[in-house]
């Protein structure tokens, strides 16, 4: 009976001193969670989210629809930490994961991913600010201004008249094309800046060409703002990559927002199944997409780089592979291919980014 008892008394210690234990490391994590501001914003960011979102549609139906397109949350685990990491956006996940493996239409992946991004990329943007990364804000201003006509444009008179199949090829070879160059790059001693430091009224009418463009672009694809005004921003104005990547990043935000405002209010074509599929990634994405934010933060430039790279040979490869490849979609990606490597080229030799 004694040793029973002692060895009640042992057991009960031991698992007192787990619990313990248990707690002394929670609160230690806890400690290091919340003494990063960014990390503690993104937190206090993502409990306002969930709360939005468990409120607005209800916790049952919240859960329910979750479970039932627990696909799409699962893809965009990953397709929010690229979107916050890099300036290839989460469509570049989203898409070809969404047509290939759960069977989307194109019109539809594409308005997903405007729509995820509206949410995620916001959050990103939230933290990049909170940590205080070293963004280009006058370029976001500018480039703004023009991205929101632009988006109109694409989504309301351009998306209508083209074949899904040609926008995509398209988008696929500019950002092949910029591949290239940026290989280029990075192989060759180039100067980078931190800031552009002659802001006239020449950079401020480029700004908002290259945001009418990149509207456009998001407004047919879903995405593309971000990685067109981020090779603008690498070529043509010489900006180091880890500046680049959390302004295109922000701007790419801005942009996805309002094209979720158009299809939402103006178009009314945010309904269902798109609509349960983007309830289903929110709480997802809110907590990805800073995530890859604040990796971005810790990586040195040349990981920046080569991840892009590897995202832009999956976006190639994937396209290759989903896309049929008729004779007017192959017409077109050469026609794209050679008129953007061109274009990005002329950006590499201009003397501007050393203005």
């Amino acid at each position: 009976m004694l040793e029973q008892k002692r060895n009640r008394r042992t057991v009960k210690s031991n698992i007192k001193n787990q619990i313990k234990l248990i707690c002394q490391l929670f609160c230690l994590v806890a400690k290091v969670i919340f003494s990063s501001r960014s990390i503690r914003f993104s937190l206090l960011c993502t409990i306002f989210i969930w709360t939005v979102w468990l409120t607005a549609i209800g916790p049952s139906r919240a859960l329910s629809n979750l479970c039932a397109n627990w696909e799409f949350a699962f893809t965009m685990v990953f397709g929010s930490m690229v979107a916050g990491a890099t300036s290839m956006g989460g469509g570049a996940v989203a898409f070809p994961a969404l047509t290939k493996w759960l069977h989307v239409s194109p019109p539809d992946a594409k308005l997903f991913s405007l729509a995820i991004q509206s949410i995620g990329m916001s959050a990103a943007s939230f933290t990049i600010v909170a940590m205080k990364t070293p963004v280009e804000w006058k370029l976001i201003r500018w480039v703004s201004l023009g991205g929101i006509p632009g988006i109109f444009m694409g989504t309301a008179f351009l998306a209508p008249l083209l074949p899904p199949e040609v926008i995509k090829i398209s988008f696929t070879m500019m950002v092949s094309s910029f591949a290239l160059i940026l290989i280029h790059l990075n192989l060759t001693k180039t100067e980078r800046k931190f800031t552009i430091e002659h802001w006239g009224k020449r950079e401020k009418f480029l700004s908002i060409v290259v945001g009418l463009m990149g509207g456009m672009i998001s407004g047919l694809v879903g995405s593309g703002m971000d990685v067109f005004a981020y090779s603008v921003m690498v070529l043509l104005f010489g900006l180091c990559e880890k500046i680049s990547t959390p302004t295109s990043v922000i701007l790419m935000a801005i942009n996805a927002i309002t094209g979720f405002l158009i299809h939402n209010f103006i178009l009314g074509d945010f309904v269902t199944p798109v609509s349960n599929y983007w309830l289903a990634a929110v709480p997802v994405v809110v907590v990805g997409a800073p995530t890859g934010a604040i990796l971005c933060s810790l990586m040195k430039r040349q990981m920046v780089v080569w991840i892009l790279i590897s995202l832009i040979v999956i976006e190639l490869l994937t396209s290759l592979l989903l896309i049929p490849l008729t004779t007017s979609v192959v017409s077109a990606g050469f026609f794209a291919l050679i008129l953007f490597t061109s274009f990005y080229y002329l950006m590499y030799r201009t003397k501007l980014r050393r203005a």
